[in-house]
């Protein structure tokens, strides 16, 4: 009977340690290890400029919608998050917005209409200085750029508020699409005094998930806010962002589990990562471009005289294209992403269904025709040294690339022996990524090889219009003023037909004055681990949404 008794106590307690133990492994087993190459400095949106620093803090500060992508028409639609939902004017001069009573900030306290209309205030504050500071252009404005407050909002009720847009100005919902953030934390700090506030990394978010840990240079943790709006019963608990700076370890790791998910995959890489069977693979499309930048202005000119005079290799359209056509781009592409992108013809991604001109096609590998055209440009090899010259200077230039990356430098070795073929001489020359940047911007080098990430929606101006001390992403210096005339008609247009007609055209020009060579559009490989479900990786982005996230059973 003893024994009996003994058992009768025992075995619960052996029952609950079991079972214990098993809940403990469960728990300890719904998370998602994601790896990246680098730490953020910090977490809050108004500064957050990296793409993880933009991922995580996003993930934490919902806006009052979000999107998704349309593939069959390439464009986005839009949904409500922290708005309940919204309604614009008939004249498109305002939105209402009615905002969810349910939202409350992780320290508790209920969101409200102030933190929407304070948020755009701190956004558009010059002392601030966010990223988005100047960026306002469809609001009221005071005269350092910051939003006229009284003008621009209306706080109707705490969940109803009012976006008034000045006449004239052509607004969209993504004017209204911003990470709100709580007003009652941030009112308490002077705002020269934001930017190193310890608000920055200990965040009182909205979202999904919070911030639970982060070692620097090592994880950022993120765990489920079980009580936010967004959370789902079966969204994954933990989030863990491991930092690994060196891709052949990140990819080693995603091999054996250490890791169960891994952006920008090199496509040599992945036959083997097919064969792996936890292991699963997509392609976010269209939204990032290389290409050969050839400074259309003399750099020296510029710099000591800032006289805008034509550079005298790539000065003129016809030198460029005979150079886009000495390059063999099809070759790169098969030869060094496995076909896994598409030839460029220019910086309308692909994906945009309504706005691609589909009659502009690639220029084509064609070496014989480029010698013409060069020829007919005034370049010959006077002196028989298999280079070509032009009024005694030969056509020779250095091609800059950033260090660490091995797609450029082959990319370029290439281009370096096409050229060679029609007598052209190439020195490659290979800068830290950071003197690289700084030179291109300052429109120091001849040439160099860099990517574009295309901003969705679409947007041109920054890159092509000739007013370059306002649109200072036009590292290439290209002037054209039909272009000019098409991007500023594209910032007050207000047809979608007539927008179409305006990106079609801009296509035709760039594709025939060629003021940079267009490589190719790269697809972004996703690989991640099979166990995690109802991903939707678009080319909006691949985490988010993540507690839509699941784990098959």
């Amino acid at each position: 009977m003893k024994s009996k008794g003994l058992i009768s106590i025992i075995l619960p307690l052996i029952l609950v340690l079991l079972f214990g133990c098993s809940q403990e492994k469960s728990k300890l087993q719904d998370k998602v290890i994601l790896g990246i190459a680098s730490d953020v400095t910090n977490f809050n949106p108004l500064y957050a400029f990296n793409g993880t620093e933009v991922n995580v803090s996003e993930i934490i500060f919902p806006g009052l919608l979000g999107h998704n992508w349309d593939d069959t028409k390439g464009e986005i639609t839009s949904f409500p998050l922290l708005a309940e939902d919204w309604e614009w004017s008939k004249d498109s001069s305002s939105i209402t917005f009615n905002l969810r009573q349910d939202v409350y900030w992780s320290d508790s306290v209920q969101f409200t209409a102030d933190d929407v209309v304070y948020s755009f205030d701190l956004y558009s504050d010059v002392v601030v200085n966010s990223r988005f500071y100047a960026s306002f252009d469809n609001y009221y404005l005071n005269s350092d750029l910051s939003i006229d407050l009284d003008k621009s909002f209306e706080i109707i009720s705490s969940h109803k508020v009012k976006f008034n847009f000045r006449p004239g100005s052509v607004p969209s919902l993504f004017d209204t699409d911003m990470p709100i953030l709580p007003k009652h934390v941030f009112e308490n700090i002077a705002r020269e005094d934001i930017a190193t506030s310890e608000v920055n990394f200990k965040p009182v978010g909205s979202g999904p998930y919070q911030l639970a840990d982060w070692n620097k240079n090592q994880s950022i943790v993120l765990r489920l806010n079980h009580d936010s709006f967004l959370a789902k019963e079966n969204s994954i608990e933990e989030l863990i962002f491991k930092i690994i700076p060196d891709y052949n370890s990140r990819l080693v790791q995603l091999k054996n589990q250490e890791i169960d998910f891994m952006e920008e995959v090199r496509p040599e890489d992945l036959n083997d990562l097919k064969d792996v069977d936890y292991l699963s693979y997509t392609l976010r499309k269209g939204r990032e471009y290389e290409y050969v930048g050839w400074n259309n202005l003399d750099p020296v000119e510029f710099a000591e005289e800032g006289k805008l005079v034509p550079h005298k290799l790539f000065g003129d359209s016809n030198e460029r294209k005979a150079l886009t056509h000495a390059i063999n781009r099809q070759m790169i592409l098969d030869e060094f992403l496995s076909g896994y992108g598409q030839i460029s013809t220019g910086p309308v991604a692909p994906i945009f269904d309504r706005a691609i001109n589909k009659n502009v096609k690639p220029r084509g590998y064609n070496p014989t025709l480029a010698k013409e055209i060069l020829k007919n440009a005034g370049w010959t090899d006077t002196d028989s040294d298999g280079i070509l010259d032009k009024d005694g200077k030969d056509f020779s230039f250095d091609l800059s690339i950033p260090g660490g990356n091995p797609l450029r430098v082959s990319v370029a070795t290439v281009i370096q022996n096409n050229l060679k073929a029609i007598g052209i001489n190439v020195n490659i020359v290979t800068l830290e990524p950071s003197v690289l940047i700084d030179q291109m911007f300052g429109k120091k080098l001849d040439a160099w090889i860099s990517g574009w990430a295309v901003p969705i929606p679409i947007l041109l101006k920054p890159f092509w219009h000739s007013d370059l001390e306002s649109n200072i992403p036009n590292v290439a210096s290209y002037r054209n003023k039909e272009i000019d005339s098409i991007l500023d008609k594209l910032e007050t247009c207000k047809s979608v037909d007539l927008q179409k007609d305006l990106f079609k055209r801009f296509q035709e020009i760039i594709q025939n004055d060629e003021p940079v060579t267009f490589l190719f559009w790269m697809d972004n490989i996703v690989v991640y681990n099979s166990k995690i479900e109802n991903m939707d990786i678009n080319p909006l982005g691949s985490i988010h949404y993540c507690w839509n996230w699941t784990l098959k059973e």
